[in-house]
């Protein structure tokens, strides 16, 4: 019985996870087309730009403001939940699948490591995983956000080799991901929203706001539109042993991030030009030659199968071994 509830809590927490996370990464990827898509010719005067839609049997006209309407409308909605209830229900399913029996999922086989020293490495990594990637951003590599691209993109095959020498594929790749979603929820909590909020509240106060924080939030929102298809991944990684289960698994994983990357890349340009068009085809390339690479080594030869000799030939034991005057069994009495 235990068995059966614990099955049905962990459809229940997946579940949601998975609804939650489609509502972020959906909101996520809609804003970041509006705004690559806004009509910026002789905008109306106070705005940045204004689009035209129809979806579902109905036109629509957004406009966006270069700071804010005249007064602030009654209701403002905030997209928040949807981010953080896609990490709390990961923490969850963290604990569930490899928390509640660490010994079974979390850790490689034959490893040394108890199953306390397990979950300490995991839970540990999610934080300094979040101040390492803070620190970096506040640093003068956040003014380069190219190079920082690349540092923190290094920085997270180098977690996931580390977790492929402890933990178990499946362990190494989840907490790959948490530790990405540790880091994207980081950034709406603790940055994109208090920006948002003094954006609000200095309007209100007819004062001109703090151009730092929107800075800082524009520049996270970023990261987390590019993290959002590794995640994915990532997410899906459990049903492809072919993946986690190799011996190069975070090899394997640099590699659908680097093809993420660039599709996300295209599809985030493409309203400017199709110059990264390019960037289609070398991933799907990237995805053949990794599925070459990962297939199965296949047999030289086919081994030599021990042929049995065509008849057998019983001799009878001589008199003198069957003791005194016994006769052979093959004789007849």
């Amino acid at each position: 019985m235990e068995a059966h509830l614990l099955e049905w809590l962990n459809l229940s927490v997946r579940w949601i996870h998975m609804i939650t996370g489609v509502a972020w990464i959906g909101a996520s990827f809609y804003f970041v087309w509006l705004e690559n898509n806004l009509n910026r010719a002789n905008p109306r005067d106070g705005l940045s730009g204004d689009l035209w839609a129809i979806h579902g049997g109905g036109i629509y006209h957004l406009e966006k403001y270069k700071l804010a309407p005249p007064s602030m409308p009654e209701n403002l909605h905030w997209f928040k939940w949807e981010a953080y209830f896609t990490w709390m229900s990961g923490i969850a399913l963290l604990c569930l699948v490899f928390y509640w029996n660490p010994t079974l999922y979390l850790l490689a086989p034959g490893s040394t490591l108890s199953g306390g020293e397990g979950i300490a490495i995991g839970v540990g990594s999610l934080i300094a995983g979040w101040f390492i990637y803070d620190f970096l951003c506040d640093s003068p590599l956040g003014k380069h956000p190219a190079l920082l691209g690349l540092v923190l993109f290094v920085l997270v095959i180098a977690a996931c080799f580390g977790f492929s020498q402890v933990f178990s594929g499946r362990g190494a790749y989840l907490h790959t991901g948490a530790i990405i979603g540790t880091i994207m929820v980081g950034n709406v909590f603790r940055i994109i929203m208090p920006a948002q909020r003094q954006l609000v509240a200095a309007i209100e106060a007819n004062q001109t706001p703090d151009p730092v924080l929107p800075a800082k939030g524009l520049l996270r929102s970023r990261h987390n539109n590019y993290f959002t298809l590794p995640v994915l991944f990532i997410m899906i990684s459990n049903h492809f042993p072919s993946t986690y289960g190799s011996q190069y698994n975070w090899l394997i994983l640099a590699g659908i991030a680097v093809a993420a990357v660039l599709v996300r890349h295209y599809f985030n340009t493409r309203h400017d030009s199709h110059k990264f068009a390019w960037t289609l085809p070398v991933a799907a390339l990237g995805m053949i030659c990794l599925a070459y690479v990962t297939g199965p080594t296949p047999m030289t030869s086919a081994p030599e199968v021990a042929k049995a000799p065509a008849k057998i030939d019983y001799q009878p034991l001589p008199e003198t071994a069957l003791g005194g005057g016994a006769k052979p069994a093959t004789e007849a009495p």
